[in-house]
């Protein structure tokens, strides 16, 4: 071969590499870009409260096509991949369920999944609920695991670690965050030990000389005035009520607590043969305390039962507009009556 024939092959071979090098990097270039772009897009998020659920021992190619077959992505693989290894996580991701929500991008998605930070969801103790009530929105919680079904109440308080208590006014009002996996005696067990702390605590700072003889009184004493006021700035009054009716020996007679008596015969409305008829919650018929709390009562019911307020009112009777009057004498109450609930105004 000619040294010219030479020389031109050489040239043909570095025009070929200097071809494939641009090309090489037009394409790494692309790809970089393509890339770049895709880990902070948004996914394709078509519904609120969407979430992507992770198995445990599911691996990172599997979690791609979980994101792929719920239409998150249509994102190659490749680079999921690629962004995983970029932020030092692709060995790092944590099974459990992940919220997607609108604008979430993969990078935010994988620093989500890496750091743990699973979905969370709610449950609220309502205050003035029953224990059926706290049960019945339990069963109804999403993503919980029920374990109470087909327990009875005896049952329940064993399983959550507080035997030989009656559960009535044992978890403290409150909203519950929780993630899947978590089970409805998981959450009961938590409000029960918050209501233990709430109690000793406000007890240990009690007014003295209450007829109070352990903060379970106070709980029970706390249950009614949940149940008979809404209204903070009548709490205190109401609780002063009741805790002078109790140092006097008179009969608390209040109607909520027969109304937790009648059980399932309560049917919306109390007649006065419903006061005469006995039972263990009867405040008409039975003097002092019912035997447990009638509903599950709210800090500031606690606080208002040890901190009554002060006065000479032994009686209260409903306006209709959810504020009450108060009175010191019978002959007082009985205007009262007369007037806001048989609307005999004089």
């Amino acid at each position: 071969m000619s040294r010219s024939g030479t020389q031109e092959g050489r040239v043909s071979w570095r025009l070929l590499l200097v071809i494939l090098l641009l090309a090489f990097v037009i394409a790494a270039g692309w790809f970089w870009h393509d890339f770049s772009r895709f880990a902070v897009t948004p996914l394709r998020v078509s519904a609120t409260g969407e979430s992507v659920d992770i198995e445990r021992g599911t691996s990172f190619k599997d979690i791609v096509h979980q994101l792929r077959s719920q239409g998150l992505t249509t994102s190659s693989p490749l680079y999921w991949r690629v962004l995983a290894e970029k932020m030092h996580v692709a060995g790092r991701l944590h099974a459990g369920e992940y919220a997607v929500t609108q604008g979430i991008t993969p990078e935010q998605l994988l620093t989500a999944m890496a750091q743990g930070k699973v979905m969370q969801r709610d449950v609220t103790i309502v205050d003035g609920w029953t224990f059926r009530d706290v049960l019945q929105a339990l069963a109804k919680a999403d993503k919980l695991k029920h374990e109470t079904s087909g327990l009875d109440d005896a049952a329940i308080m064993q399983k959550i670690g507080a035997p030989g208590e009656k559960p009535e006014g044992r978890f403290l009002p409150e909203t519950y965050a929780y993630v899947k996996g978590d089970s409805d005696l998981d959450i009961l067990r938590r409000a029960n030990e918050a209501m233990k702390k709430t109690l000793a605590s406000l007890w240990e700072q009690r007014d003295p000389n209450l007829p109070l003889a352990a903060p379970y009184d106070a709980l029970i004493l706390a249950s009614i005035i949940e149940k008979e006021t809404g209204r903070a700035d009548e709490r205190p009054r109401v609780a002063g009520v009741f805790i002078r009716r109790l140092q006097k020996n008179m009969l608390l007679q209040t109607d909520p607590t027969v109304i937790y008596g009648m059980g399932s015969n309560y049917t919306g409305n109390i007649h006065k043969s419903d006061l005469t008829t006995d039972t263990p919650y009867n405040t008409y018929t039975r003097p002092g305390l019912p035997p447990t709390p009638i509903a599950m009562p709210g800090k500031p019911a606690i606080e208002a039962a040890l901190h009554p307020a002060a006065g000479d009112a032994l009686y209260f009777v409903a306006r209709g507009d959810g504020t009450h009057v108060f009175a010191s004498t019978l002959e007082e109450q009985n205007r009262h009556v007369a007037c806001y609930q048989l609307k005999r105004c004089q």
